[in-house]
């Protein structure tokens, strides 16, 4: 059964840093790309984060470019976010999910997410 449970999420202050973490189970991480998004309050979820199936490329939205890095350890079947210099509009529930084809019902499959709040 696919499973993702993230952590790591808490409160900063603006400027400081912060390490996501996504355990993934149920299947294999290097079997496909893994996604990581964040929903702010009061808005969509928008992807934020993408990392090749081969793991050789990740692919940044542009308001975090520079500042996130998208990681993974197959071993332990995580995915990582290092998230640097946060500011006013990270604030969100962050999720990972693997990117499954589009008729597979695992897609519908999410995990709790993890909260950063960013405040002075």
């Amino acid at each position: 059964q696919v499973q993702y449970v993230e952590s790591g999420g808490r409160s900063v202050q603006p400027g400081e840093s912060l390490t996501l973490s996504c355990a993934a189970s149920g299947f294999s991480i290097d079997n496909y790309a893994m996604t990581w998004y964040r929903q702010p309050p009061g808005k969509e979820r928008e992807i934020v984060a993408v990392m090749s199936r081969a793991g050789d490329n990740v692919v940044y939205r542009d308001t975090v470019k520079g500042r996130f890095i998208m990681s993974r350890d197959s071993a332990k079947n995580t995915v990582y976010l290092q998230m640097n210099s946060l500011n006013p509009e990270d604030p969100a529930l962050y999720y990972c999910k693997a990117a499954w084809p589009k008729s597979d019902m695992r897609g519908n499959i999410w995990g709790q997410g993890t909260q950063v709040t960013v405040s002075s």
